[in-house]
């Protein structure tokens, strides 16, 4: 019986049981993830690349916030034992749990985003000073990733909203791995968008969301410390 136990527990925890679990894990949230943005990525792909479609892609993107929370929730419920997996429940508890938390983070991100990229697009005609275009790309980025570790904290931690945004602001310069990890990881995705398309990115989804959650693992250890009682 001993023997049959410790088979069971080698079985299930070993090393090759172990890389089988994560890339399970990784397969189910890619094939939800998907399922999430689905809505928006299907008008995105059919959107001519223009600047007046601007606001169209953001509309887009809606769904992906909800989605990618769902993601992080999933993913950082991981558990190396094989037999003990179920990631597609997960995945599904982060999405009631954190849609409407998600939301009123997302859509003021987009809202905002969407002003600047406007305001960019069509700068020349504007007719204003440079320095304004530099400034308007210095607020994009630390929006961006100021979005990015609030996507993190709500989806991994129940605060309210007001104190997400308040701790994602605290920890762009308390963390500065996790800011610089967010912006690495906007400059593939934006790159990725660029030069192939959205449909390309979403395919990757899973595996660039499993690098936001590890590289903000400073901040959210920070959290636990101190946060969280």
């Amino acid at each position: 019986m001993n023997d049959l136990v410790a088979a069971q527990r080698q079985f299930g925890t070993g090393p090759l049981s172990r890389v089988a679990a994560i890339v399970y894990r990784l397969i189910v949230v890619e094939l939800l993830l998907l399922a999430g943005v689905l809505p928006g990525l299907v008008p995105a792909l059919l959107l001519a690349r223009d600047p007046s479609n601007i606001p169209l892609y953001a509309l887009c993107a809606v769904p992906l916030g909800p989605a990618l929370s769902a993601a992080l929730y999933a993913l950082a419920q991981h558990r190396p034992d094989i037999t003990d997996l179920n990631p597609a429940a997960d995945f599904w508890r982060g999405y009631r749990t954190n849609f409407g938390g998600t939301l009123r983070l997302w859509l003021p991100l987009l809202a905002g985003l969407t002003v600047v990229a406007v305001n960019l697009a069509y700068f020349d005609a504007a007719g204003v000073p440079t320095w304004w275009a530099v400034l308007l790309v210095l607020i994009a980025v630390a929006a961006t990733v100021w979005g990015g570790t609030a996507l993190v904290i709500t989806s991994l931690f129940a605060f309210r909203t007001r104190d997400v945004a308040r701790l994602a602001a605290h920890f762009l310069t308390r963390t500065p791995s996790t800011s610089l990890g967010v912006l690495a990881l906007t400059v593939v995705a934006a790159g990725t968008t660029a030069y192939t398309s959205e449909a390309v990115l979403a395919l990757a989804g899973s595996v660039l969301t499993l690098l936001l959650l590890r590289t903000s693992r400073p901040m959210t250890t920070a959290i636990e410390k101190e946060f969280v009682r």
